[in-house]
């Protein structure tokens, strides 16, 4: 079973960090930034059986080595193994709750926003003259 940290290829494409603050141009960086999230959410769910599966095995590798009157040492970090996959498992799995909380919350930003500027979006769009920019009144 592979442990495999290397980003994987999924065709999604970063959203720039650019200062496009233009109301189609937010919604389309909270859109990428939930569907990451999401990727990164099923990534991490996955990490984290299988470091329970090799928690497992690590545990049951130690229980064989001390069933074969192997030196206790080896009976010690073999088992040793096995706790630091389980602190691994309870990070990995805090880190997913995390990227799930954060997805949640990107999408709720995405819904906020819409419900503040999309009628605004609606109007400066569709109309022939030029209105001025955001922030033009300002002082």
């Amino acid at each position: 079973m592979s442990s495999d940290l290397a980003p994987r290829p999924n065709g999604a494409v970063l959203a720039p960090a650019d200062g496009d603050n233009r109301y189609k141009a937010v919604q389309a960086k909270l859109d990428t930034l939930h569907r990451a999230l999401d990727d990164a959410g099923l990534g991490l769910e996955e990490l984290v059986r299988n470091v329970a599966k090799n928690r497992k095995r690590a545990e049951d590798a130690a229980r064989d080595v001390a069933n074969a009157e192997l030196d206790p040492k080896f009976v010690e970090l073999t088992s040793n193994v096995g706790v630091a996959l389980a602190g691994a498992g309870k990070q990995v799995k805090k880190l997913h709750d995390t990227a799930q909380e954060t997805a949640d919350l990107t999408y709720e930003t995405k819904r906020t926003h819409s419900k503040l500027y999309g009628a605004l979006d609606d109007i400066r769009s569709n109309r022939r003259e030029r209105t001025p920019k955001p922030g033009f009144f300002n002082d």
